[in-house]
């Protein structure tokens, strides 16, 4: 039995039971105590018995700040509800708004949301982290503190032999000439080091700045360029021989079919919704998939 989620989300349908198997390949994977980083949760295998696992959470575009009040409470109930509650936790990219280097920890609200996150992770359900654009300088010290495993991007997941690509999907917008130009630009290691090397308040105004210039520019771009393109979609899934990407990134929320002719579709790409408004989150479990919000439950 395959496990892929229904068409619609939102609408729960009857489905086979998953077995959660493997993330990748390699080694048990324990769900309480583990803090790895990319290359340890490269190696890694986990494999649950369908009578004890939860749903399988995923979410992306939290953009947490101190000046976001409503989400911030949203992201706290998640962690105290539903998260506890589940089999596996992917965070998809875009955490924070921004962050500055894992110095950052230095102010209590990002370390209040390390503690909300190492809770999950006591509770015994493991927590993963890929970098999105607005925070792929979150280290290992991040990761200790919050229990949290960092993961690659993208990562594939075995899910009950369904091959799916995890992915924060800025990298896929390949028709941003721009963005892609700068994001080779920012994030090779000299340029990590140099800018991880400045000041704290001095890296706080850069972020600023170019946070501030981004947004202008994006009012000046198309619809096609800041969604992903198809064909590097195709071309990613068939590299990783996967049927099925999960992603955030384009703040466009929906399901996608496709495949090598219309009348093949057999690849899907799921898009997760952002945190302007709630706390959403895309459940997967034996019941199907369907999209949540945890302002509707816990607050």
């Amino acid at each position: 039995m395959n496990f892929s989620p229904p068409t619609t989300l939102g609408i729960e349908q009857p489905h086979p039971s998953p077995r959660f198997a493997s993330f990748s390949k390699g080694k048990e994977l324990k769900a309480a105590g583990s803090c790895r980083g990319a290359s340890e949760a490269d190696e890694s295998l986990t494999s649950l018995d369908e009578g004890e696992i939860g749903p399988i959470l995923f979410l992306s575009d939290l953009h947490l700040s101190p000046q976001q009040s409503l989400l911030t409470r949203c992201f706290e109930a998640f962690c105290a509800g539903p998260a506890r509650q589940a089999a596996a936790v992917y965070i998809l990219g875009d955490l924070f708004d921004y962050w500055l280097g894992d110095d950052q920890l230095r102010e209590p609200y990002y370390q209040a949301v390390a503690r909300h996150l190492a809770g999950i992770e006591t509770a015994g359900v493991p927590v993963f982290l890929q970098h999105g654009n607005r925070d792929f300088l979150i280290g290992e010290r991040f990761a200790r503190e919050a229990h949290v495993t960092l993961l690659p991007d993208p990562y594939v997941l075995d899910l009950h032999g369904a091959q799916t690509v995890l992915t924060h999907g800025d990298a896929l917008c390949t028709d941003d000439a721009d963005y892609q130009a700068a994001r080779r630009f920012w994030r090779t290691p000299t340029r990590i080091r140099q800018y991880l090397a400045l000041p704290y308040f001095l890296r706080r105004w850069i972020a600023g700045h170019f946070r501030r210039r981004s947004m202008n520019k994006a009012q000046g771009k198309s619809v096609y360029q800041t969604d992903v393109n198809q064909d590097a979609v195709a071309a990613c899934l068939l590299e990783h021989n996967a049927t099925r990407m999960i992603h955030g990134h384009t703040h466009r929320p929906n399901t996608y079919h496709f495949g090598p002719s219309k009348h093949e579709d057999k690849r899907e790409r799921i898009v997760l919704p952002d945190w302007r408004t709630g706390g959403p989150y895309l459940e997967l479990s034996k019941t199907g998939a369907r999209i949540l919000d945890v302002t509707a439950q816990e607050l």
